[in-house]
């Protein structure tokens, strides 16, 4: 049987089920960018490209330290966590 379903679940709900915070904070760099900082750099177009980067992983776009990728993340789950980033716009 499969994992269930989290789409009950809001963005930094989801979030906090993932070891996201090992590597992000809101408004501090750490080892990744802060939410605030991939807020500032990208917009709501940007939604499917980034739900893409946390399922497939990615490297590049803010130095050398790979971000893990997280394939049990779904899609949809995947869009809630982006939008949270988002909304984290200054």
């Amino acid at each position: 049987m499969s994992a269930p379903a989290q789409s009950n679940l809001s963005g930094d709900q989801i979030m906090e089920t993932l070891d996201c915070s090992g590597c992000h904070s809101v408004n501090e760099r750490m080892i990744g960018p802060s939410y605030q900082e991939i807020a500032a750099k990208y917009s709501d177009k940007d939604i499917e490209l980034l739900a893409s980067k946390i399922i497939e992983g990615g490297s590049g776009v803010w130095g050398g330290v790979p971000m893990a990728a997280h394939p049990q993340v779904s899609k949809e789950d995947a869009k809630k966590m982006v939008e949270y980033i988002l909304s984290q716009k200054k």
